[in-house]
This record gives C-alpha cells, sequence and structure tokens, in this order.
C-alpha cells in the first residue's frame, strides 16, 4: 500500500508537537493516547492494525496484534482521518519532554528500527512491526529489550525521544552507546551489546553493565535523555514524609494513601 502524502510542522523546541495536515480522505495512525488537538472535521477510530494492508484477514490482524502485545504497547492503533472538504489538522505529542524526529522513509530504503516506545505516528500506509534481534546478548542485556520496532514504509513517519537528539552518520565504523541512549537507526546498521570494560568498571563505573555496538554504514540517532534514567532520578530525590523501607512514606506513597481513602 502507497503512504498518504502527509505534511507537517513541528512546534515547540523541548516539548514539540506534530501537526500533520491531512487533505480530503487522508490519513494517518498514531499511538493511542498521543492526539493532543485535531479540527471538528477530522474523525478517529481505534483499529487493530496498521492498515498498511488493505484487504488483510482476522488471522493477519491477529498476527499484527501479536507483535503489538510482544513490544508491550496497546493492541489498538488509532486511525485520523480527514473527512472534510479541504485540509485539516491533527496534532500529535509525546508523553514527555523530548524531540520528535521527522523521518521521510522513502529517502532512507523504506526501512528504520527504533526502541519499542518511541513510534508517535505515520502516515496511513507505514508498517509497524517487530524486528527480532537475533543476538541474544543485545535481547536480554541491550536496554530496548530482545524486540525492537520496525517502520516500513514510503512516507513520513515520526519518532520520539528524550532530551538533545544527536544523528551520528556512520561509513563502515562503529559506535557505543548506552544502551538507553539509542533511539533507532537505518538499514546497515548492525546492532549488538558488548561488556562495559572490565569488572570493576562494570559494577563502580555508573555507567551500566554493557553497551550497545552500532557498526556499518548508515544512520543512527540517539537521546541525551532516556526515559528510563529521568524516571530513576525523581524517584531517587523524592522526598520522604517520614517512613519505610517499602517507600509507604515517599510523596508517591502518600498520594497513593490519599487515592486510597487511607
Amino acid at each position: 500500500m502507497i503512504c498518504h502524502e502527509v505534511d507537517y510542522t513541528i512546534i515547540g523546541n523541548d516539548m514539540q508537537i506534530v501537526e500533520v495536515e491531512l487533505d480530503p480522505n487522508e490519513s494517518v495512525i498514531a499511538e493511542a493516547g498521543a492526539m493532543n488537538y485535531m479540527d471538528s472535521e477530522i474523525t478517529f477510530e481505534a483499529k487493530m492494525g496498521d492498515g498498511s494492508e488493505a484487504n488483510e484477514g482476522i488471522f493477519g490482524l491477529l498476527k499484527g496484534v501479536g507483535k503489538r502485545v510482544l513490544t508491550g504497547e496497546s493492541i489498538f492503533l488509532t486511525h485520523f482521518t480527514n473527512n472534510g472538504s479541504g485540509k485539516k489538522s491533527v496534532a500529535f505529542a509525546a508523553p514527555y519532554p523530548g524531540k520528535i524526529i521527522a523521518l521521510n522513509l522513502k529517502n532512507i530504503n523504506g526501512e528504520f528500527t527504533c526502541q519499542k516506545d518511541a513510534f508517535l505516528c505515520a502516515a496511513l500506509g507505514t508498517k509497524v512491526g517487530i524486528a527480532f534481534n537475533k543476538k541474544l546478548g543485545a535481547g536480554f542485556f541491550g536496554g530496548e529489550g530482545f524486540i525492537l520496532q520496525k517502520l516500513n514504509g514510503d512516507g513520513m513517519a515520526f519518532v520520539h525521544a528524550g532530551g538533545t537528539i544527536i544523528k551520528k552518520e556512520l561509513n563502515n565504523d562503529t559506535l557505543l552507546v548506552d544502551t538507553g541512549c539509542l533511539v533507532g537507526f537505518t538499514q546497515g546498521i548492525s546492532y549488538d551489546i558488548q561488556r562495559a570494560g572490565n569488572l570493576k568498571s562494570m559494577f563502580f563505573g555508573g555507567e551500566g553493565l554493557f553497551l550497545a555496538t552500532l557498526s556499518g554504514t548508515g544512520t543512527v540517532y540517539l537521546q541525551s535523555l532516556p526515559f528510563s534514567r529521568m524516571a530513576d532520578r525523581i524517584i531517587a530525590h523524592a522526598p520522604s514524609v517520614g517512613g519505610s523501607d517499602k517507600g509507604e512514606g515517599s510523596v508517591l506513597g502518600g498520594i497513593g494513601r490519599l487515592l486510597d481513602g487511607k
């Protein structure tokens, strides 16, 4: 299926929104809950599947749903369609601070591999699948897990990452990266993990036990602030209000007790 040709504008600096402009009968697909605002003539519907296969049967749908379950994402994607007579807009925002990367899949050989929660939205016709890493080491220790998302198509796709985005062009090179800082990469790049130095460095260096090894020729996108790192810092610095070892005395624990009526 040929992807719909959508226009877009990225708004903001550190907490960005992508506003997608749709011609009549054009559609865009997005992760559930990503929509920020839209014109009244745009309708939306949650569907099982990305709509890339126009005549996909029930078994094809179930296969796609199974893949999304493996990635930990919602089994539904939301399809937004312009049912008006002129150009209409719908905007999408990511759930935490960072940047939005606009990818024209046609210009990168129709494929992009990214971490499982990076996908934000894409033109209808984009196939949102999964990529199994055949090397078990990368799966168990790679930070992004055994399964990465793979986007295929010839239209626009948008991914999100935390903090500042760094774009690296590799030309038969090798790049070592903190496993959580990897956003995604184009065809021609292979992904594996390696031990982070000697045993002392692994346990006391503060850089994690393993590093991602990216090698080949292509483009790699990195993020300066993975959401997991930001969440760890917030939890570690949350002030205590007099509690226990299990977190009942933390601010988050206090909020939980209030919600439970205790």
